[in-house]
């Protein structure tokens, strides 16, 4: 026990914001178990309680200034490296992007006591060209509620957590290889499930060559555009002739898609997964004439096809996030 309270006395400081950054960044290390450390460490007298306090809240915002600036230079290019390395690929962007429609820049704060939003709302904070100022006010209002929402109760309960810990130390090796398991063990299984998604979601694609060529063939076909409003803020053009719809408008409105002819979804998500997901319950509405364009927009874009600019009461941008 001696030698673990002069590690903890001695390093305390360091692990707290390695772990506070290490998940604001996206990696899986669970900060919260820390932050309750820290306040119990704090309550014993071995830690410096507002000092905890500010080392935390300073990682967190660190972190978030990282994905705030890559939204702000990279744009979509942040949002999909993050959803790439997502254990639920297509919900979390689309997720994120209509939490932060319905409370604007007021996300920054809420988002930090939501799993999996935490590091997607900076980057749409800078995708969506929200002024530092602002970013930086609201982010760090929410950076000190949740680092005082672990730390506090961590200090108020020091005598039992620290009771509790040397209750686990007598378990040593036994007790860290039960917690690796666990977590090893949560890991494989979102790993697997993502497997298990994405391999029934391997629908058939069209390229954005052949879309291009049945268009310049007067072939009778349907695209639609399922990306939502902020999504059509921060990249304002669509395929030309494109039918706008969310995936809630398509899920209410399918009865009204065409059965006689080709229907081309696309969205602006890695892996064209919410098309696929759209193109599969359209084929169980009795639609088979329906596949995803592979690549989404951006393909399209980057072969040089031409795009319909929208307007701005097309667009129309969500209200408070600026």
């Amino acid at each position: 026990m001696n030698e673990v309270n002069a590690f903890v006395s001695q390093y305390g400081e360091v692990l707290l914001v390695a772990v506070v950054f290490a998940e604001q960044i996206g990696l899986p290390l669970p900060a919260v178990p820390v932050l309750l450390a820290a306040g119990a460490l704090a309550g014993a007298g071995k830690m410096d309680l507002t000092g905890a306090v500010v080392l935390s809240v300073m990682a967190c915002v660190a972190g978030d200034l990282i994905w705030y600036e890559l939204g702000r230079r990279r744009g979509r290019h942040a949002l999909n490296l993050l959803c790439r390395i997502s254990m639920e690929p297509d919900s979390c962007v689309r997720r994120t992007e209509n939490f932060f429609a319905r409370h604007g820049v007021r996300s920054l704060v809420l988002a930090k006591f939501i799993p999996g939003l935490s590091t997607l709302a900076p980057a749409l904070a800078g995708l969506f060209r929200i002024r530092m100022q602002r970013f930086l006010l609201y982010n760090g209002i929410g950076a000190v509620l949740w680092t005082l929402a672990f730390v506090l109760p961590g200090y108020l309960l020091s005598d039992h957590i620290e009771r509790l810990a040397g209750e686990a130390e007598r378990f040593g090796v036994w007790l860290a290889v039960f917690i690796g398991a666990g977590i090893a063990a949560y890991l494989v299984y979102k790993f697997v499930h993502r497997q298990l998604l994405l391999r029934k979601l391997r629908i058939t694609r069209i390229t954005a060559e052949c879309l291009k060529q049945l268009m310049d063939n007067n072939h009778e076909l349907l695209v639609v555009d399922l990306r939502g409003a902020l999504d059509h803020e921060s990249d304002p053009y669509t395929i030309r002739g494109a039918l706008r719809m969310t995936t809630d408008e398509l899920e209410q409105r399918h009865h009204e898609i065409p059965r006689h002819q080709d229907v081309i979804l696309f969205c602006a998500c890695p892996n064209e997964v919410t098309a696929a997901r759209m193109a599969l319950l359209l084929r169980r509405k009795g639609i088979t004439r329906v596949r995803p364009l592979a690549g989404g927009i951006d393909a399209w874009r980057e072969r040089g096809f031409p795009l319909d600019a929208l307007t701005v009461a097309e667009v129309s941008p969500p209200t408070e996030t600026r």
